[in-house]
């Protein structure tokens, strides 16, 4: 692993904090990028009051001078405006935990004396934190014209029309409509469901389709199990609050056809390997090929809600209903660019572990070096071999 970041702290604190360590020098990094990724996160239909107060802009404490990164770890920190609110100030007892929420696991798991610790650090406002990473790391991946793209395709029981709308464009739509779907039809009837939940004071799910585009053949490993590349993205996909389930390509729908149908077959167009289909989303072996790269992430309807659900009172030992703390009603949209940016990251990794180099002339140097799919760039002699001697 040549990337990684670390993010600290607490939804009403002062600020949240990341790191970034592993970015070669040389990379030009626009603050002002960086800043629109965080206002896009702050955007989207059935956001909660939190998203008016706040006005996230980074500002960078280390590892870049004058817009260039050094090599060095890059700082960031994206400053609070809420926690005026909360400073010095005494807070209620919190002691009802919400169910689907951490509240309970962290308190038995931390041992605390009330229960807004953990909510206060498992909060997706910590995301914030992660979309500037992401910000910078697609930085990265634009050098090397790699794109990486979201939007919804479902929300609750209303599943978007895509099929004739090219992959690339899909991004520029979502973005024309306040719920980040391509199909403007589809999203006007997203907006009405939202309203209804709203009316209904409670929360809805939905699935966020992430693309990422022009990804060169060769990323990731089959030979360990943590190093395949699917499986990592997974992984920082689910790494994200309320996201409960992924998929590659199409992999759920793969299990009800015969095998000759879900797999890819290939084949050779102008001394170039093809593959005819794309059901693997892109991995065959925990290995780019190529492809498109598609991920599917299912996100429930979040714990937080405004109709009381049934808990018990961890002070006095009592059952009762839940309380209320701010939240959004639909959070899907504003998932979008949070997935973008796990899974820039991943891909940045990978593409900074495939390459090699210190800095930003010599990666260039080396991706003109990657092998393609062309029957010249491989190896394969023909020959008998012995294996296992």
């Amino acid at each position: 692993m040549t990337l990684r970041f670390l993010t600290a702290g607490e939804s009403h604190g002062p600020a949240l904090l990341a790191i970034l360590d592993g970015l070669p020098a040389g990379l030009n990094v626009s603050q002002e990028f960086i800043n629109r990724e965080l206002q896009r996160r702050q955007r989207g239909y059935g956001s909660g009051s939190r998203m008016k107060i706040e006005q996230d802009k980074v500002r960078v404490l280390g590892g870049i001078l004058e817009g260039v990164t050094t090599g060095a770890p890059i700082g960031l920190m994206i400053m609070n405006k809420d926690h005026q609110k909360w400073k010095g100030k005494e807070v209620a007892p919190f002691t009802v935990p919400r169910p689907g929420h951490v509240d309970l696991n962290a308190a038995i798991k931390y041992g605390y004396c009330d229960l807004r610790p953990g909510l206060e650090r498992a909060s997706a406002r910590e995301t914030a934190a992660r979309v500037a990473i992401g910000a910078i790391c697609k930085q990265l991946l634009m050098q090397f014209n790699i794109k990486v793209g979201g939007y919804i395709v479902s929300l609750a029981d209303i599943k978007a029309s895509l099929e004739e709308i090219p992959l690339k464009r899909r991004f520029k739509l979502a973005e024309q409509n306040e719920v980040r779907c391509p199909d403007q039809k589809s999203a006007i009837k997203m907006i009405k469901k939202i309203d209804d939940a709203v009316l209904g004071r409670n929360t809805l799910g939905g699935v966020v389709e992430i693309l990422i585009l022009d990804v060169p053949p060769g990323l990731g490993t089959h030979v360990q199990w943590d190093r395949r590349l699917d499986a990592r993205l997974g992984a920082a996909i689910l790494s994200v609050q309320a996201i409960k389930g992924v998929e590659f390509g199409n992999a759920f729908e793969n299990t009800k056809l015969k095998g000759t149908q879900a797999q890819d077959q290939i084949r050779l167009y102008d001394n170039k390997i093809i593959r005819e289909s794309n059901n693997a989303g892109g991995f065959e072996g925990g290995i780019t090929t190529g492809e498109p790269i598609i991920i599917r992430a299912a996100m429930k309807p979040i714990a937080t809600t405004l109709k009381p659900q049934r808990s018990v009172d961890l002070f006095t030992g009592e059952e009762v209903n839940t309380k209320y703390e701010r939240s959004d009603f639909c959070p899907v949209p504003r998932a979008v660019p949070i997935l973008e940016a796990m899974a820039s990251f991943v891909i940045a990794d990978a593409l900074l572990d495939k390459l090699g180099g210190d800095n930003l002339d010599d990666l260039k140097k080396h991706f003109k070096m990657l092998r393609e799919s062309r029957l010249e760039d491989l190896s394969i002699d023909g020959g008998n071999h012995k294996f296992w001697i």
